[in-house]
């Protein structure tokens, strides 16, 4: 794979004149160095933001999920709305790994990394919500097959919250081992290079025998592929099975077709913009702006183009469907009164503006080049993503079929609580990763560092002109 050739007009993914040694120095020296101030303060702030988040879930298991904003009418809302939202975010790293990692993309080898963690510590945030929404988190256990020894107590499998169980679990199974595996070379350089005893035992353990042997490489390559085979279908079958808690319900607005192609492309835009984000902040905490490069940063926001496109199809096919339908219960949630207009008419628009009218900027190349507009444009998608979640889940629940039964969802300071907890505990999560792990595969960097690096593409101009 390494020997293939590479066209000199395209810009290096590698930049700086690099050796391998420079490659190895610059992935180990994050977490051989001691931690700079600025990452003491983001560590602290979001630990601050845990534990404020931990002690919101601990109120709610022991007060009951009256503690929330929830009401007869609206027995989901900030829960389920940040269950999504995550879940969303979750999807973009298995994507960039696996389906790029299919389609010989090059460019993947410097993100692919982050996106991987990315996916698994989203994915652990997602699980807490529908956890702790059961009220009686002790008898959690009962969502999955038990013997008959505790009586009958099998999940309803025509339930799609069930579904869900079993897809996000072998989604997160699949994509840990595929991270995992991945990390087994770097481990083995970080063990090379320790200094002592205690950390080159760690990643001894963790290497797991790794000697870089011909045998070992041909075994990753093929595992690789194979798990990579797997997760692809899998990328597109979890949020599928999310939107199925939504379209097999009779709810107005909900009962749906567009929702399974609709979900997976807001889930990949609002993830790669999550990616995006992480990028940009590892890039210059960690000082990778020579493999982090900005031709990566572009091409991470075509790909955000191209996905916001579908979203925004989605969302025209998703009001045409209303009001073609001729229900005039649809057709008051979507036009008359309804999300445009009516009491939430604030979501709506924050909907409109964030995911459709921002990210257009993107087609202006001057635009998408520049990192802060970038950095911007990212979080503010995400902000656009979760107010998706939830027009879709408040807006049609708090306008149902009997107008005596109408009402307004207001979320408590244990709901934003639990919120800010969660986005804490990614937090916390990602700066301890990029401590201990490295955040980019400095093995695959050295297959390509001959045929993508600045240096040698330079030389290749050179004898093709």
């Amino acid at each position: 794979m390494s020997g293939h050739y590479e066209a000199p007009i395209r810009e290096p993914l590698i930049i700086g004149h690099k050796t391998y040694h420079d490659i190895t120095e610059d992935i180990a020296r994050p977490i051989e160095e001691r931690a700079g101030k600025l990452w003491w303060i983001s560590l602290y702030a979001a630990l601050v933001l845990f534990l404020y988040g931990f002690g919101c879930i601990a109120y709610t298991i022991g007060t009951g999920i009256g503690a929330w904003g929830l009401n007869r009418t609206i027995n989901w809302g900030w829960d389920i709305t940040n269950f999504v939202w995550w879940v969303g975010i979750g999807h973009a790293g298995t994507l960039i790994s696996a389906v790029l990692l299919l389609f010989r993309q090059r460019w993947r080898m410097s993100v692919n990394r982050s996106a991987e963690a990315m996916t698994i510590f989203a994915v652990v945030q997602a699980a807490i919500f529908p956890v702790i929404h059961m009220g009686r988190v002790w008898v959690g256990y009962w969502v999955f097959p038990l013997p008959n020894q505790f009586g009958s107590l099998w999940g309803n499998f025509n339930s799609p919250l069930l579904w869900d169980v079993f897809a996000i679990s072998t989604y997160f199974s699949v994509s840990t081992v595929f991270w995992f595996m991945g990390l087994i070379p770097d481990f083995a350089m970080i063990r090379d290079r320790a200094k002592t005893p205690w950390t080159k035992k760690i990643y001894t353990f963790l290497a797991f025998g790794w000697g870089g042997k011909a045998k070992h490489w041909q075994r990753f390559e093929e595992l690789s592929l194979v798990l990579a085979g797997l997760a692809t279908p899998l990328v597109f079958s979890v949020h599928t099975t999310v939107s199925f808690d939504f379209a097999t319900s009779v709810i107005k607005g909900w009962h749906s077709t567009i929702y399974p192609p609709y979900f997976v492309a807001g889930a990949i835009f609002s993830g790669f913009a999550m990616v995006q984000t992480l990028l940009l902040v590892a890039r210059k905490v960690c000082h990778l702006e020579d493999y982090i490069t900005m031709y990566h940063i572009e091409i991470m926001n075509i790909v955000i183009i191209l996905t916001g496109g579908m979203v925004t199809v989605a969302y025209a096919t998703e009001y045409f469907i209303g009001w073609y339908s001729g229900s005039r219960f649809e057709d008051f949630t979507y036009l008359s009164p309804g999300a445009a207009v009516g009491p939430y008419w604030w979501a709506f628009w924050s909907l409109i503006i964030c995911n459709l009218v921002v990210p257009a900027s993107f087609w202006f190349k001057r635009l998408r080049t520049n990192i802060i507009w970038t950095f911007i444009v990212a979080l503010i998608i995400n902000i656009g993503m979760w107010f998706e979640r939830f027009d879709i889940i408040v807006i049609n629940l708090s306008r149902d079929y009997l107008p005596g039964s109408w009402t307004m969802f207001k979320p408590t300071i244990i709901d934003v609580g639990v919120y800010l907890g969660t986005i804490g505990f990614f937090s916390v999560l990602f700066l301890l990763y990029a401590r201990t792990f490295p955040v980019i595969a400095q093995a695959e960097l050295k297959s390509i560092l001959k045929i993508s690096g600045e240096t040698y593409k330079a030389k290749e101009g050179d004898e093709h002109h």
